[in-house]
């Protein structure tokens, strides 16, 4: 079968996901094809991500998330005679529509979503939820399936620290510190007695993205207490530098890092919400209280979990007191990612259900409402048309028009 997957394709956690259904399905003997969407990073320089099967869609600057310009979609669907194609937090409804038109099964990988584009998802055959969180969201819908998420855990596995004298957290913040808590940790280094050290995975430089606590960093550094590694780095990443992941995050999407420490063997502190705590078990973790819910100002359907800060100053306390005893949550963590995460195994359902797809013939039904979302969307982004070129709004144009049939 000849599978399409349209992605993010590059070093972040959108990309790591579309790789790992990409690795299950060629290991089932079918032929898959990624669309590297052009309006973000490209990894063209990078040989672990620069492979034959991708196509690097060209950039539109366009201020519509996730926009694909129709024609060379449909010449990538028509020259690989693709017929499945995964899409992977597509926020931009045409490139759907027109596969279903072209009886070319859709499904989902659910990730983002708000309240008004919940009733969308009925444009694809099939949704795949990683989570129990994003079930619940998605239950309603005949095919969408609970497929639990996991990793390469011969990849993902532990490794000897380096520093042994101390207790090491450690944190990976990505591209996204903001959401993943990460000032949270920063701060909590005043608080915390004993010895100990925390390790800071960033993509970015966390001194210019937090300017009131650049003098806490460069102190913290100084005395040992901080080291902040600004770097991208492949799989598998950092985790064998800590004892602990430590990650107060305020809303994931399946929780990718998280699952990465566990099968790496580090004990868990995590904020006590989906889907954080549904990975994070008893026996090798802790969880950090809510102290508040906050809404999302794009509108994302879950809200962000604010942890309350002196419980996560408690629990890492907790494990810098009993830093003696580390090894054996940490053995715990490896059992249970041996049991429970191995992504080989939690997708072979995932395959079959893939091969054996039927056309969700109602999905027919939601085009006008689609249709009406889209056309909002380009009028809410493109009100102030003086920000834009003339060529790439008459893009958009030209492109929506072939797809309303106008």
């Amino acid at each position: 079968m000849n599978i399409g997957i349209v992605t993010t394709w590059f070093e972040r956690g959108a990309g790591y996901v579309s790789r790992q259904y990409m690795k299950i399905l060629q290991k089932k003997g079918h032929n898959v094809f990624i669309y590297a969407r052009g309006g973000e990073r490209y990894a063209k320089d990078d040989h672990n991500w620069n492979l034959k099967n991708v196509y690097w869609s060209k950039r539109i600057s366009i201020p519509i998330s996730t926009y694909i310009d129709i024609k060379e979609f449909e010449k990538w669907l028509d020259k690989n005679n693709i017929e499945v194609v995964i899409f992977n937090e597509q926020k931009w409804y045409p490139p759907i529509q027109l596969a279903n038109r072209k009886k070319i099964k859709t499904i989902a990988y659910v990730d983002y979503y708000t309240e008004k584009t919940i009733p969308l998802f009925q444009n694809y055959d099939m949704l795949i939820c990683n989570t129990k969180k994003h079930y619940e969201a998605f239950k309603w819908h005949p095919n969408a399936v609970y497929i639990p998420w996991g990793t390469d855990i011969n990849l993902f596995k532990p490794k000897e620290k380096k520093e042994k004298d101390k207790l090491v957290f450690f944190h990976s913040c990505g591209y996204s510190p903001e959401r993943k808590g990460t000032e949270f940790i920063i701060k909590s280094i005043d608080k915390l007695k004993g010895n100990f050290k925390i390790i800071i995975h960033s993509q970015l430089n966390l001194k210019n993205f937090y300017p009131k606590l650049k003098e806490k960093i460069e102190k913290y550094i100084k005395i040992g207490k901080l080291e902040i590694i600004e770097k991208t780095v492949s799989a598998p990443g950092l985790y064998y530098l800590g004892d602990v992941y430590v990650y107060p995050s305020k809303l994931d999407g399946i929780g990718l890092s998280l699952i990465e420490a566990i099968s790496s063997g580090l004990a868990i502190i995590t904020t006590d919400d989906g889907p954080m705590n549904e990975f994070a078990k008893n026996e090798f973790s802790r969880l950090i209280k809510v102290n508040k819910y906050v809404s999302r100002s794009d509108g994302y359907y879950w809200p962000q979990s604010i942890i309350e800060f002196d419980d996560l100053v408690d629990n890492m306390q907790y494990f810098i007191d009993i830093n003696k005893d580390i090894k054996s949550y940490k053995e715990n963590s490896r059992k249970y990612a041996e049991r429970y995460l191995n992504w080989e195994e939690n997708a072979k359902d995932l395959v079959k259900l893939i091969e054996n797809l039927d056309f969700y013939t109602e999905k027919y039904k939601i085009e006008e409402e689609t249709n009406k979302y889209t056309k909002d969307l380009i009028k809410n982004k493109c009100a102030n048309i003086l920000y834009f070129k003339a060529k790439p709004v008459y893009h958009i144009l030209r492109g929506v028009k072939k797809i309303f049939g106008g």
